[in-house]
């Protein structure tokens, strides 16, 4: 570091009670049950804490895990396998149990460590290094003991310094997460309504029932038909016709990329597979300068849907963000035939990901599985009308935007965190030209 903060070994530090470095607890499966605390695992760590499907570790136990119990600052760091997630335990993370594949650092004298500033320190190049330099000692999977931790080193600029760069890294993270849970409401609700109107059909089973449909005005309401026919795949509203997904969309398989066209130094646009749809461009993401079929080239706003791969975390449909691209096989590109059918086809997508989880799924071999253009051919889906389809987009339209924006706002301020961190942390870059940086965004 450039400027005048001596490396301290970390062992140094929890002897001194500064910091303390621990993993999990080892639970017996017979431990878990289907209520307590969460018990995290590595996989659990992705973009913050995801406990979903977490097994439970019961409450009346908790005396045997000692302090391996999360606590609110607690720095996570994934340590096997999948070396090099972090997260940060903010006060509204739900508490949990630490498993064996997670560690955590934990700052206890807050004058001379500060927890936020910790969690960056731990994603410069000083952690990195000194990651990389021990998790691939054995043949097996990646690990970064505790040994291997505790024997670090760790560079600490003055509690004043270590706190503004804590606050101001932080204040980019936790605009992150805000636009994370609104978005998390954005599209519930939009999902909720594609669901009520258009696979349930509830204002028709309303008006068959000669009841007014719940919270519709009379021009939408109009808009519905008040009788159901029967069809291929069951009662549908009537006048609204069966049709393949296939026909509403052209859909543009990607290019079969190699590593004869990527570039050495990231020139060019980025490659986008199915890991960049995930986590967007990332260090791990190819580039290329080579000049292809403008078929295969994203924009902004982009619908894409991933067809290939593990059918539980592979297949799916997505909204392109990063910006210009090049697309890679084993995703189509979707581009409705109208434009009125753009919001919906992305939402009829979305609702159909069960089904297509499941015909990938039967097709499964070595662990993949694929959705073709046949099955795409074969699946049918009902029409609404045009009417209602208008409608849909008046009343979705706004939160879908908004639900974009955000995404879009997040991925900005990411960015900015992403290239602001590595200065900030060397002593390149002081905190009040930070602060500049970040008000000339703003």
């Amino acid at each position: 570091m450039s400027r005048d903060s001596s490396p301290r070994r970390v062992a140094d530090l929890i002897s001194e009670s500064v910091l303390v470095v621990n993993d999990g607890y080892r639970a017996k499966n017979d431990e878990l049950a289907s209520a307590g605390l969460p018990f995290a695992r590595a996989g659990n760590i992705d973009d913050g804490f995801q406990f979903a499907d977490a097994d439970y570790f019961p409450e009346q136990s908790l005396a045997r895990v000692g302090n391996k119990v999360s606590r609110p600052d607690d720095v996570v760091f994934t340590s096997k396998g999948t070396v090099g997630r972090f997260a940060y335990v903010a006060d509204s993370t739900p508490r949990f149990v630490y498993s064996p594949q997670l560690c955590f650092w934990r700052a206890l004298d807050r004058e001379r460590l500060h927890s936020r500033w910790l969690f960056y320190w731990m994603q410069s190049s000083e952690f990195q290094e000194q990651c990389d330099g021990v998790k691939g000692q054995t043949d097996m999977a990646d690990y970064v003991s505790l040994r291997d931790q505790r024997a670090m080193s760790i560079s600490l600029p003055p509690i004043e310094e270590q706190r503004a760069i804590g606050l101001l890294l932080g204040a980019l993270d936790d605009k992150i997460e805000l636009n994370r849970r609104m978005n998390q409401t954005l599209e519930s609700m939009a999902r909720a309504i594609f669901r009520s109107w258009f696979v349930d059909f509830d204002p028709v089973v309303a008006k068959a029932a000669g009841r007014w449909p719940f919270g519709m005005s009379a021009d939408v309401v109009a808009l519905f038909p008040d009788r159901f026919v029967e069809s291929p795949i069951g009662a549908i509203p009537e006048g609204w016709p069966t049709r393949s997904i296939y026909e509403f969309a052209h859909f543009v398989n990607g290019a079969p990329f190699n590593g004869s066209h990527f570039s050495p130094d990231r020139s060019g646009l980025p490659i986008v597979k199915i890991a960049e749809l995930k986590y967007g461009i990332t260090e791990q993401t190819q580039f290329t300068t080579l000049g292809h079929d403008e078929k295969y080239r994203l924009a902004t706003g982009d619908i894409l849907f991933s067809w290939s791969g593990s059918p539980e975390t592979s297949i799916g449909t997505f909204v392109w963000s990063g910006g210009p691209a090049w697309l890679n096989q084993h995703i189509f590109r979707i581009a409705a035939n109208r434009k009125e059918d753009h919001l919906w086809l992305y939402y009829c997508l979305s609702q159909l990901n069960d089904e297509f989880i499941e015909i990938a799924r039967n097709k499964q071999t070595t662990g993949l599985g694929h959705v073709t253009v046949a099955d795409l051919k074969r699946l049918l889906v009902v029409a609404p009308s045009d009417g209602a389809l208008a409608a849909f987009d008046a009343v979705v339209g706004p939160v879908h935007r908004k639900w974009f924006q955000n995404t879009l706002e997040s991925r900005t301020l990411a960015a900015l965190r992403d290239t602001l961190l590595p200065r900030l942390m060397s002593g390149e870059l002081r905190v009040r030209d930070a602060e500049k940086l970040m008000g000339a965004h703003a």
